[in-house]
Order: structure tokens, then C-alpha cells, then sequence
């Protein structure tokens, strides 16, 4: 169990990998992860789970394909969040900034399911512990 807050700014300056959460924090089967973002996720899918997103900072985007294959983009700014439902086809892309994401514990980065190489700048994981 931990006993101290983490500062997510604090947190933040101790990597600069892009699209390469780190766990801040567990609640129940659940973790909270922080990333830095810039240029261009990959197309993915979650199939059994939501994906919880609030921007720390600069701008984040999610790109989100239906299932007739039209594309919309959510602009999200400096402390908006969004939630992309379970099943849903994404993309999230930043100019540069930061987020949070809230998601259970084990989901790949890259989703159950992805389109195309995944670019080199994306680590695809399930998160990794916070140094």
C-alpha cells in the first residue's frame, strides 16, 4: 500500500518517453497511468473496457472510426476528459502534452486489437511502475 501522494508533475519529469505510461496509482483492478504525448498513436481497439482520458496538459486528440468507417476527432484541451467506450476504433494524437488514463490493470497501450506497425515512438505495454 502506499503511504505518500504522488505530484504528477513531479512524476512526469522523471521520464520523457512519449506514448509510455507509468503507474502513478492502483484502485481496486484498476490503474492510473500518466504519459507524455506527441505525434501519432496507432489505430486500436479496447474490446472489453473503456478507456478514461484527462489531459494534464498542452492538447490531446482521439480520433474514433465507426462501424461504417467514419472518422470524427474529440479535441480535448488542458484539464478535459473523455471517455472512449469499450469496442470503439481510436487514435489518439497530440501536438505534445500530457494525460492521465484510468483503465484496469493489463491493458495493452495498443489495444486487444491494432492497425498496422506500431510506430517505434509508442511503446506498446501494459503500463510500467513509476521510478
Amino acid at each position: 500500500m502506499q503511504t505518500k501522494p504522488v505530484n504528477l508533475t513531479e512524476a512526469l519529469a522523471t521520464f520523457d518517453e512519449v506514448y509510455s505510461p507509468r503507474i502513478v496509482a492502483r484502485v481496486n483492478d484498476y490503474d492510473v497511468r500518466i504519459a507524455h504525448t506527441e505525434g501519432e498513436h496507432v489505430w486500436h481497439v479496447h474490446d472489453d473496457t473503456d478507456e478514461f482520458f484527462l489531459v494534464l496538459d498542452g492538447r490531446f486528440d482521439v480520433a474514433l472510426r465507426d462501424a461504417d468507417g467514419n472518422e470524427t476527432t474529440v479535441i480535448l484541451r488542458k484539464g478535459d476528459t473523455f471517455v472512449v467506450p469499450k469496442g470503439t476504433e481510436h487514435k489518439p494524437s497530440s501536438p505534445g502534452g500530457a494525460i492521465l488514463m484510468f483503465e484496469p490493470s493489463g491493458t495493452p497501450t495498443t489495444g486487444d486489437r491494432h492497425e498496422g506497425d506500431i510506430p517505434e515512438h509508442v511503446d506498446s505495454t501494459i503500463g510500467r511502475q513509476l521510478s
